[in-house]
């Protein structure tokens, strides 16, 4: 099961995995930090990228460059709209098939393989525990 730990440090708050990588978490007003939002952008740029390039790489078809905008509108104080992502690729040069290859993989993960595409997707249950304390 997936897992990480968001903790409160000194000047903001911080996520670490079992693994050891560290991501600073702030507000917008903070500079060198993601925001909650950005991270989720992140994640679901990150699971596309991490899942098409393989693929693409298997098939023959290594990008020279594979890269992703991840951009929501922000229809309310605390609610999304449409989350657009966009691919930024420099084609392998006299490769004819990269385009076809790339796009196919690209709208198969979309659809269907992303992690964190599909969650945003379709309603999920998120459970909050908060223990009881004595004062």
């Amino acid at each position: 099961m997936p897992e990480v730990r968001v903790e409160r440090t000194g000047d903001g708050f911080e996520a670490t995995n079992d693994r050891g990588a560290r991501v600073a978490i702030g507000d917008s007003a903070t500079d060198g930090v993601f925001t909650p939002v950005e991270l989720l952008l992140a994640a679901l740029g990150g699971c596309e990228l991490v899942t098409v390039e393989p693929l693409t790489a298997q098939r023959g078809h290594r990008m020279v460059r594979l890269a992703a905008t991840v951009a929501a509108d922000k229809i309310a104080t605390s609610r999304l709209g449409t989350i657009t992502l966009t691919y930024d690729v420099e084609l392998p040069e006299g490769d004819d098939e990269a385009a076809g290859v790339l796009a196919a993989v690209a709208g198969r993960v979309h659809d269907k393989y992303c992690t964190v595409g599909n969650a945003l997707r379709d309603p999920m249950q998120v459970d909050q525990v908060v223990p009881e304390t004595t004062a």
